[in-house]
């Protein structure tokens, strides 16, 4: 694989819950609804389950948490999940200010 289809993939479907907690960070959505801003905004098209494992995973772990309305799972992100959006901004920003 070349070296940026690598750093593409690793940098989106791999780290999928930074794109998810920072779209539930504006307003809560539901996990299709994710999915489809994902493509939208980002460029890119999760598989169709690993958004609902992300998710399951992320509110297990209370980065996330869920309420039922209109019969479907609403996803909001939590003060936890704040923070660890924060140190990946972070994280990242530092790494762009360094390579050039």
């Amino acid at each position: 694989m070349l070296p940026f289809l690598r750093l593409k993939q690793s940098n989106t479907i791999d780290n999928l819950w930074v794109y998810i907690l920072s779209l539930i960070r504006k307003e809560p959505m539901h996990a299709y609804q994710i999915q489809k801003e994902i493509e939208k905004k980002f460029g890119f098209q999760p598989g169709k389950i690993t958004p609902y494992r992300v998710l399951y995973r992320l509110e297990n772990d209370g980065f996330v948490k869920s309420s039922i309305k209109d019969r479907k799972r609403i996803y909001q992100i939590t003060e936890k999940g704040e923070k660890e959006l924060k140190k990946a901004k972070k994280f990242y920003q530092k790494i762009l200010d360094e390579l050039y």
